[in-house]
């Protein structure tokens, strides 16, 4: 199976459910890119990654992944993964991901975690 993309929102918070591959083969991976960067471009800024039905991923997809992290904190908005398992999981601690993209095993943690702190002023 190819990669499928359902986005739904979620107050501020864009959530997309990924399910399948994301690999350079058939251009999944080119898929994944234009719909980040479609909603990117849009003014999004909390963007949460559902990795749980996705099977697999390669350097082509975790390049993506990177590439809109990077924007997203230029833009002080924010990318975090929901949800990795299995192959994808191996892959995203290969290339030490989980340390610096936040990650989450439950949907309503990881959708609190994008709620404003409050800031105190230096003194």
């Amino acid at each position: 199976m190819g990669l499928q993309i359902l986005v739904r929102e979620f107050g501020d918070v864009s959530i997309l459910d990924l399910r399948g591959k994301s690999t350079i083969d058939d251009g999944e991976s080119e898929m994944l890119d234009s719909h980040l960067r479609k909603l990117v471009d849009k003014g999004v800024r909390k963007l949460l990654l559902n990795l749980a039905d996705l099977n697999r991923i390669d350097s082509s997809g975790i390049s993506i992944i990177v590439g809109t992290c990077a924007s997203l904190r230029r833009k002080s908005g924010e990318l975090k993964l929901l949800c990795p398992r299995g192959r994808v999981l191996e892959v995203l601690t290969v290339f030490r991901l989980l340390e610096v993209i936040p990650s989450f095993d439950n949907e309503t943690q990881a959708l609190a975690s994008f709620e404003p702190r409050g800031y105190f002023a230096a003194s």
